[in-house]
């Protein structure tokens, strides 16, 4: 199965493809790294970043999407573009496509029971992907 993990900072939406087969774990290709949202925040933009996102999931195969969350309150909040581009993810589920969260505390304890199989430094992934890299595998790890 093909995931795509996601991580949202400010206007971004980071993307990370991980896909396992066989028991397999491989990184699809894919020149996208991050899809942004324009700075004027319209509805429009918001319908062209959901188009976008929704055409990269399907020229990638991809069955399931799994957004870590982030925190509503405190030090480490979301910023309310964020919790936008979260929506309009969101909204994208039952059109073939899974949506998830995945909370600090369920990725924490994912790792502690399935570790990655390699470190992060040898998958040939940009430093900014971690997270979303992370995602996705606690996306395929988490039933």
């Amino acid at each position: 199965m093909n995931i795509c993990g996601v991580e949202l900072t400010g206007s971004d939406a980071v993307v990370c493809f991980l896909n396992l087969d066989r028991g397999q774990f491989s990184l699809p290709d894919c020149k996208v790294r991050k899809l942004s949202l324009p700075k004027n925040h319209t509805g429009e933009d918001l319908k062209q970043f959901q188009t976008t996102f929704a055409e990269l999931m399907a020229e990638n195969g991809v069955a399931r999407v799994v957004i870590k969350e982030r925190m509503q309150k405190g030090k480490f909040a979301g910023g309310a573009i964020s919790f936008k581009l979260e929506a309009t993810i969101q909204l994208l589920g039952g059109e073939g496509l899974e949506v998830r969260l995945a909370s600090p505390a369920q990725i924490k304890s994912t790792l502690a029971a399935n570790p990655l199989p390699i470190p992060f430094a040898d998958t040939g992934l940009k430093a900014f992907q971690e997270t979303a890299f992370i995602a996705a595998y606690v996306g395929h790890m988490a039933k």
